[in-house]
């Protein structure tokens, strides 16, 4: 019993710090899959179709784009790391 609580515990814990990389996940989703719900919106408003792709193809531009932005800090962190690794092992 003792093993199960700090187990559940430690996985709190890594929750908890991790709270933000979860909050940033969740955004992108919302992002990605917002041109489907604009169009789901328009059509269920009984637009026609060039009105429903056009306006759900710029959504989607701009979500991408956003979403860019979210992501590339991440990866320019990471593409860091990885050159300081390089610089270490090459001296």
């Amino acid at each position: 019993m003792s093993s199960l609580t700090s187990w559940i515990k430690k996985e709190l814990i890594y929750i908890k710090n991790s709270f933000i990389d979860i909050i940033r996940g969740f955004i992108v989703f919302i992002l990605a899959s917002s041109g489907l719900g604009v169009a789901i919106m328009l059509r269920y408003l009984e637009f026609d179709g060039t009105v429903i792709t056009f306006f759900g193809l710029i959504v989607e531009a701009i979500s991408l784009f956003l979403c860019y932005f979210l992501l590339r800090g991440y990866l320019k962190s990471k593409e860091e790391l990885e050159a300081s690794k390089k610089k270490e092992e090459n001296s």
